[in-house]
């Protein structure tokens, strides 16, 4: 089963939230639409699961198309399932009455094993009688999934579906819920603003921005080639450094880089700050630790380097766990290529 996203476009009043998306989903894929708020990620949802009418494009479910101006399938008969921020859990319906909500075109005798089947998938057979009122934040959220799930839908979409968990449970739930889309086995349209959830989550990303993808692939594919600036700077951290292209080469004030087919004259380069290396050899440029931080998984250097004009530059390093440098210290360092991004200047 595919979804295949062609031309839309959408408005509210005069403003344009939608502006020519092209999209599509494989079978067991999961596809995140990343991007600010505000951005048309949320409407996209509402209009593949039919709760708003489309406006212009084509939306096709399997090869058949559900959705186009003046022609619409209703909700109930796309088969689509529905994970809402909020959860939209029924507090006055259990556990298991939350989940057969959506299973009335399921004959009687088989919505049972159906619920049983839903709850066990996201772990929870064994709150089948609890109340909604009664669970986690992170169980609520499981229980919207195995509602969504018990119908056995054509493709999944999740709106936001982790935002309200605090972060150390938001990575035990989204562990949790990767693994049993990856189970579903059906198409996965997920939104969220958040980089690093989708790149925990994603086979593909499609960033957006202004009602537009700016780039779409895999999350690698966005983070190590960025298309422009604003990939870049939304993916994670950048340092900014002034540069020059002069022929192959781009000079900056840590080191030349291989240029990229720009004209010569100014440019900027964003690093990455695990691209920023602190070397033990001497060699590279001179730098002076402003300040030494164990994050836990890696370690965050605060450096002061010359820009070659008389200033400094301010910039950030992310070494491994363990390195252990003073406030005052000084160190020489030099640049990862793989991890430097050279774009003109106006594009930054």
């Amino acid at each position: 089963m595919t979804l295949h996203l062609t031309g839309i476009r959408h408005a509210y009043g005069g403003h344009e939230v939608l502006r020519g998306i092209e999209l599509s989903v494989g079978r067991g894929e999961i596809l995140c639409l990343l991007g600010p708020s505000g951005d048309g990620k949320t409407t996209l949802l509402r209009l593949v699961a039919g709760l708003e009418p489309l406006q212009a494009g084509r939306i096709e479910l399997g090869g058949v198309v559900v959705a186009e101006p003046g022609r619409e399938v209703p909700p109930e008969q796309r088969h689509v399932g529905f994970v809402f921020q909020d959860y939209a859990l029924f507090p006055h319906l259990t556990v298991s009455e939350n989940v057969a909500f959506g299973l009335t075109r399921t004959p009687r005798g088989e919505r049972g094993w159906q619920v049983t089947e839903a709850l066990a998938r996201v772990g929870l057979e064994t709150y089948a009688n609890a109340w909604p009122h009664m669970l986690s934040g992170g169980q609520q959220q499981r229980v919207a999934l195995a509602r969504a799930l018990a119908p056995r839908p054509q493709v999944l979409l999740l709106d936001e579906a982790f935002a309200s968990l605090d972060a150390r449970l938001r990575e035990q739930v989204r562990d949790d819920t990767l693994h049993v889309l990856q189970t579903a086995g059906i198409p996965a349209l997920i939104v969220t603003h958040d980089a690093e959830e989708a790149m925990f989550l994603a086979d593909r990303i499609a960033l957006m921005r202004a009602g537009q993808v700016v780039q779409l692939g895999t999350p690698e594919e966005l983070y190590l080639r960025p298309a422009e600036p604003f990939v870049a700077t939304f993916l994670g951290e950048v340092n900014r450094l002034p540069a020059r292209v002069a022929g192959a080469r781009v000079e900056t004030p840590i080191g030349p880089l291989p240029s990229p087919p720009l004209p010569d004259g100014p440019a900027e380069v964003l690093l990455r700050p695990e691209g920023l290396r602190v070397l033990a050899d001497g060699s590279g440029t001179a730098a002076e630790v402003e300040a030494c931080r164990l994050l836990g998984a890696t370690t965050l250097v605060h450096l002061a380097v010359a820009d070659g004009a008389g200033g400094v530059l301010h910039l950030h390093a992310r070494l491994p766990p363990g390195v252990a440098l003073e406030r005052g210290q000084r160190v020489t360092v030099a640049m990862d290529p793989e991890r430097a991004f050279v774009f003109p200047p106006q594009a930054a």
